[in-house]
């Protein structure tokens, strides 16, 4: 039986939001100052592209249109 467009996206999904959380797990144990020296700039460069990436992913599940400018 062949899969599913619809079951091939919830066992990619899983698998990849999965090793996302693990990855973000990692990521918070560079947290232990007792291991690791970083600055609040660090932290901000680190966030900031995460979010960002973030935001375009969801950009492109929502289908969201880019922003047009308009000069009023």
């Amino acid at each position: 039986m062949s899969e599913t467009r619809l079951d091939r996206f919830k066992r990619l999904a899983t698998q990849r939001t999965n090793a996302i959380l693990d990855k973000l797990r990692l990521l918070g144990n560079l947290s232990n100052k007792s291991s690791y020296e970083y600055t609040e700039e660090d932290l901000k460069k680190i966030f900031s592209t995460i979010e960002i990436q973030l935001r375009t992913i969801k950009t492109r599940f929502t289908g969201s249109k880019k922003s047009e400018f308009k000069l009023e």
